[in-house]
């Protein structure tokens, strides 16, 4: 055995001349001001055509226009989220993955899959908020309700007849629909779908009833008349669909949920190029073009720092207060996933 230690060791030192080159091109990749020198790959924790994939499309196309490297999109849907979260958490640290974080993934999450979801969130770093969005309640066009009080008073003639659909399991969505009918006292079924786009096309099909989903990925449809809105999630109207009232006008001041999406890296990614990131989409966030293209979306600014921006800092403390109040919403409603 000494023998076969010695070897190792005059093994290891001949190798030396080799590595070190090597070792010093790791640590000069691991450098932001070389970051990124090939392709970064996004990952989507949903499926295409949802509000999450839209806003990540959008980011990881300015993204690559001012890094100057390609920043593919890369769907990985599952588990309202955790699928795709994890396979970011367990990728090197080294920026070169990326998750596309929503409120479900980065927050909600953590309570309603308590004890099943394989990951901590020590095991993700957050690096910047992109958007904020309004979550919008609609229905199907052969429902007979026009505003949120016929939907309500509708549910309490059939409880629990209805069915009402989100993008999965966890989402902001499922949680918006469960305080709907904590505030409202009625009973609905919940369906999850796998991402927001089967979801509405089971809506506008009048399979299901009623629907749940960030304003970006339903706004499309709103506006042509294929579903009818009811009402929005936030404290005031949204400037994307004026003549919607919000849920607090309606009369359900309780039920306000805003969907919110940014961007992690896997823990340990060296903290420059967090910082350098996280600048990069303060910037984009700062672009009159591209928050046109957001803001149309119905998307509102991150307002984490002074002039409405970002920053991953500013990013913790926010994560770390919506982990906080929605675990008190999975309490309250009695919220599960099998």
């Amino acid at each position: 055995m000494p023998h076969l230690h010695r070897r190792a060791l005059m093994g290891a030192a001949a190798s030396l001349p080799i590595a070190a080159p090597l070792l010093g091109r790791a640590a000069r990749a691991q450098d932001a001001g070389d970051w990124p020198n090939r392709s970064v790959r996004l990952v989507v924790p949903f499926v295409p055509a949802g509000t999450t994939d839209i806003a990540a499309r959008i980011l990881a196309a300015r993204l690559q226009q001012r890094l100057g490297q390609p920043f593919p999109v890369e769907n990985r849907a599952g588990a309202g989220g955790n699928i795709g979260s994890d396979v970011v958490a367990k990728a090197d640290p080294d920026g070169y993955t990326l998750l596309m974080q929503t409120v479900s993934s980065g927050a909600i999450n953590y309570a309603l899959y308590e004890g099943q979801i394989p990951y901590k969130p020590s095991d993700l770093a957050n690096v910047g908020l992109l958007i904020r969005v309004p979550n919008v309640i609609f229905v199907t066009n052969s429902l007979p309700v026009k505003t949120l009080a016929e939907l309500v008073a509708l549910a309490k003639s059939k409880p629990g007849e209805l069915n009402h659909g989100s993008s999965g399991a966890g989402t902001s969505l499922h949680m918006t629909g469960e305080l709907l009918k904590l505030e409202a006292g009625i009973q609905m079924t919940h369906v999850p779908f796998r991402g927001a786009g089967p979801m509405l096309a089971e809506i506008m099909a009048g399979r299901i009833e009623v629907g749940v989903d960030n304003l970006p990925s339903a706004i499309g449809h709103i506006r042509e008349g294929r579903l009818r809105a009811l009402a929005v999630t936030t404290a005031t109207r949204s400037e994307a669909l004026p003549d919607v009232p919000t849920t607090a006008e309606a009369g359900y001041p309780g039920v306000e949920a805003t969907g919110w999406f940014g961007v992690q890296a896997p823990a340990r990614t060296p903290r420059p190029i967090v910082q350098k990131l996280g600048a990069e989409i303060n910037a984009i966030v700062g672009e009159p073009e591209t928050w046109a293209k957001l803001a149309d979306l119905g998307g509102m600014k991150p307002n984490l720092i002074p002039g409405g921006g970002t920053s991953p800092e500013a990013y913790e403390a926010f994560v770390a207060a919506e982990v906080k109040k929605w675990a008190e919403v999975v309490r309250r409603s009695g919220a599960k996933v099998d």
